[in-house]
């Protein structure tokens, strides 16, 4: 800095020359740190590697269209993408993650289960008119792995349209929505990619076409409308906090996919040009000189063939080179495909070499841990809780409603047992030391109404004891190994024993 503008503003310079060490203190610190973490140094090691400081919604902008267009391009192609996402949905609903109305009486909790009955267990419950609830919650849990993310639309239905409930699901893929639609309002509120939000971060509404934006026929230039919130379900995986719009679980992994795809491609063109037999007939030409016409060539190779060749003449065959690391490859991309998607090697390839017991359980207990996850963390408080929420307020317009607000315990399907007899004497442990209800236990097992079973298993005693049948599972009068229990045994010849017994002694005494 010249000396004169030192001069003739000495309070600019100490401040610029106080800003100027504020700055060198922070680049030392800055090296300092880099220095410490590996992951934030800068060098050869770590050129080219991009990371940005974006929240979610500004990450997803660009990409999320084409990421999920890749993902269902994989999920078409790919049976690997195909096995991964189905399993993520067999698993995690099954037969369907069915609701326990929790009503203040039994009768209200029975009128509300048949009510549910009638019209979720049908086809009534679908816009479309192909799926029951169970099915609507299946084909959620397909698209949501595959897209990122699924709408649910509530639908209002006349009285004239004979439905049980005046009130349809519509299950729309994520391309409804107006991605376009960005940018703050005049409210304080803001939309981010079609989903509107108020000033204090609420959704209040979605906007969405009338139509897929891909079908056939599509009117372009159509324009978006907005649908308020509470007619529209949102359900996807938050993985960020502040994250608007769900995005493919494939995500991870595609580009490996894509690598084997390309793979197997490559293994197939090898192979198909390794069975391309080819000899080739060269002659010395330094030899003696052939005759005229040479001697026709063989066209195909037999076993046993043995075939003269003409003077100075030799024959050489075709090798083709040949890659012996596929196996390894594909093992390992494989696995890291079932990593980055949460589903074990094993149901995503099928492969149950060298798998134990040991090994398989502890492998299914993590998988278990993740469906877990995704029913009680996505699939029954987004999709589950507000269905049912919909279905109480459709329900008012019956002439027999319920007017007060009964919630509801949703059981998911049974898991598969891996070990049946270990996993039972676990849970009727738990049930005789107070760790565990026999209801939960039976809901556990797959039974939407443990009442009902034990009404059941309440008749089936009556009738074996009316007709004097005892069975060896009977725990009331045969015990674990088969012997009569204490309280099985036949109380009316102990009774005689009894009395013949005392009459015995009492003339004894006489």
């Amino acid at each position: 800095m010249a000396n004169w503008l030192v001069e003739l503003m000495p309070g600019w310079a100490a401040r610029r020359a106080e800003a100027r060490l504020k700055m060198a203190r922070y680049q030392l610190l800055e090296q300092g740190v880099r220095r410490a973490f590996e992951a934030a140094a800068v060098g050869r090691r770590n050129q080219g590697w991009k990371a940005t400081s974006k929240d979610a919604n500004a990450e997803l902008a660009p990409a999320l269209a084409r990421m999920r267009n890749r993902a269902r391009d994989q999920r078409r192609n790919n049976p690997y993408a195909e096995s991964g996402i189905s399993a993520i949905a067999d698993y995690s609903v099954g037969h369907g993650i069915v609701p326990r109305p929790l009503g203040r009486t039994d009768r209200v909790n029975e009128h509300l289960a048949e009510l549910w009955k009638a019209w979720a267990e049908t086809t009534a419950c679908d816009a479309d008119g192909l799926n029951n609830f169970y099915g609507l919650q299946h084909l959620c849990a397909t698209t949501i792995p595959e897209a990122g993310e699924v709408l649910i639309r509530r639908r209002w239905r006349k009285a004239s349209d004979g439905l049980p409930l005046g009130m349809q699901l519509q299950v729309l893929e994520p391309d409804y929505l107006d991605e376009s639609k960005s940018g703050d309002l005049a409210n304080g509120g803001r939309i981010i990619q079609g989903v509107e939000f108020d000033a204090i971060g609420r959704r209040v509404a979605y906007w969405l076409f009338s139509e897929h934006p891909g079908a056939m026929g599509y009117r372009h230039g159509l324009e978006s409308k907005r649908v308020p919130a509470d007619d529209v379900l949102h359900v996807f995986m938050i993985l960020r906090p502040g994250q608007a719009r769900g995005y493919t679980w494939l995500a991870p992994v595609l580009q490996r996919m894509k690598n084997l795809d390309e793979m197997d491609d490559a293994v197939i063109e090898q192979a198909k040009i390794a069975a391309c037999f080819a000899a080739f007939v060269s002659s010395d030409p330094t030899g003696e000189v052939q005759a005229a016409k040479p001697p026709p060539l063989i066209d195909h190779v037999e076993p046993g063939i043995i075939e003269k060749l003409g003077p100075n003449e030799s024959v050489t065959f075709g090798t083709p080179p040949t890659f012996s690391g596929y196996s390894a490859y594909s093992w390992q991309a494989l696995h890291a495909v079932g990593v980055g998607l949460g589903v074990p090697y094993e149901i995503l390839n099928g492969d149950l070499k060298g798998v134990n017991f040991s090994s398989g359980r502890m492998g299914w207990l993590r998988f278990y841990q993740r469906v877990h996850v995704w029913q009680w963390r996505m699939l029954i408080p987004l999709l589950c809780a507000g269905v049912w929420r919909w279905f109480l307020e459709a329900q008012l317009l019956q002439p027999d409603a319920v007017f007060e607000d009964v919630p509801a315990e949703w059981v998911p399907p049974r898991k598969v047992v891996l070990d049946p007899k270990a996993e039972g004497d676990a849970t009727k442990e738990s049930i005789r030391n107070g760790q565990m209800s026999w209801s939960d236990s039976v809901r556990e097992q797959g039974y939407r109404n443990p009442r009902a079973l034990a009404m059941a298993i309440a008749a089936d005693n009556t009738l074996f004891d009316e007709l004097g049948i005892v069975l060896d599972c009977d725990p009331r009068k045969v015990g674990a190994a088969g012997a009569g229990t204490v309280s099985g045994s036949s109380e009316p010849d102990d009774q005689e024993k009894s009395k013949e017994t005392s009459e015995t002694e009492a003339t004894s005494d006489a």
